[in-house]
């Protein structure tokens, strides 16, 4: 056997290895844990926060329409006012369909984001989406509620960000919910799976 013949069989057996490796960590891998009760996602529940205004709202008031909901934050640098600029386009789109649902903002970031400045903030894009916020406990609860990432970032000039969940939640009139919009989604699309939702 020449020496170019062995280092052909010496590669072939590193390749098989290898493969064969590959094949048994993607085989043996843990898989995704996915909460589900009667074939829904457990994502949702009761909560209870307070409008811009400082009044009470709970789930209670969100009942009996669909509705598309945002945790975010008004310190946040590009992404929330990308999906609140876009929420705003959807609801334009959407014409009258848009009154058969409701829309919400939820901060991940209660410290700073007080009722008065989440009314400033919502408001400079449009009145049809609900502010939300609340205590560092009742935000908890909600994100922990929506399985919704969020964590506090520290910043080298001693503030913070925050590092969160991008998507819009979709909800149905109980409060289930039934599925997301990615951020960067299409206007036709997202207005398309709005209307689904609100003439299902």
């Amino acid at each position: 056997m020449s020496g170019l013949q062995r280092v052909r069989l010496v590669l072939w057996g590193i390749a098989a290895v290898t493969l064969v490796a590959l094949a048994l960590v993607w085989w043996t891998k843990p898989q995704p844990t996915v909460l589900v009760e009667s074939g829904r996602a457990l994502v949702g529940g009761p909560f209870t926060l307070v409008d811009a205004r400082g009044d009470v709202v709970t789930d209670a008031d969100f009942q009996g329409k669909p509705f598309a909901v945002f945790f975010g934050f008004t310190h946040c640098p590009d992404i929330c006012p990308t999906a609140l600029w876009e929420m705003t386009l959807w609801i334009d789109a959407l014409g009258d369909d848009a009154d058969r649902m409701r829309f919400a903002f939820v901060t991940v970031d209660p410290a700073r984001d007080t009722p008065e400045v989440m009314g400033a903030y919502v408001g400079s894009f449009t009145d049809r989406i609900v502010p939300l916020t609340g205590s560092a406990e009742q935000i908890e609860a909600i994100v922990r509620a929506y399985r919704v990432y969020a964590r506090k970032v520290p910043l080298e000039n001693g503030d913070y960000t925050m590092d969160h969940s991008t998507m819009v939640y979709l909800m149905d009139e109980a409060g289930g919910y039934v599925a997301h919009i990615p951020h960067g989604e299409s206007v036709e699309r997202a207005v398309a799976r709005l209307r689904e939702l609100v003439r299902s």
